[in-house]
């Protein structure tokens, strides 16, 4: 069965403290290779059926008014994984 996978992430211009905290953490454990940290959000909603356009116009109306909070936070991408494992971009970016 094909999985629809959602991405959140909080928006750019916010403060992110769990990704300073993880980013800190990395730092006192002696790895400096990355200079910021940012931490979302992963949903994956599994599909009865196969996924056409209506499947994914509902999905990206779930994820703007259910799986995200639109103040804080962007859809950031939206995947679609057969049931291979194989993936497919079903929408990328912000999707507001």
């Amino acid at each position: 069965m094909p999985k629809i996978v959602v991405d959140v992430m909080p928006k750019a211009e916010l403060l992110d403290p769990q990704g300073k905290a993880v980013a800190g953490a990395l730092s006192r454990l002696g790895n400096d290779t990355f200079s910021d940290v940012r931490v979302g959000k992963r949903f994956e909603l599994t599909v009865d059926g196969p996924v056409d356009e209506t499947v994914l116009a509902s999905v990206r109306e779930i994820a703007d008014e259910l799986l995200s909070n639109s103040v804080i936070e962007d859809v950031v991408g939206i995947t679609v994984v057969d049931g291979n494992g194989a993936h497919s971009a079903a929408a990328s970016g912000a999707l507001a």
